[in-house]
């Protein structure tokens, strides 16, 4: 997932495709775990797009915070 697609997500929609992820890479290393999977770099991407999730998720967070003071 590209930074620019991210950005267009609204707050709920992040929050949605986060946990979404989150599934996917918990179902991706138990695959992994009990017989190799075809491609293991997909683990890595899912991971790495988790990871821009939550940090667009928390500059969102952290925009409506400063907002409110």
């Amino acid at each position: 997932m590209k930074n620019s697609e991210i950005l267009e997500l609204s707050t709920e929609e992040l929050t949605a495709r986060v946990s979404e992820e989150k599934a996917n890479l918990s179902k991706l290393k138990f695959a992994h775990a009990v017989s190799a999977i075809e491609n293991p770099t997909r683990i890595t991407k899912v991971r790495k797009d988790v990871a821009r999730l939550n940090t667009e998720l928390t500059k969102r967070k952290a925009a409506s915070a400063s907002e409110k003071n």
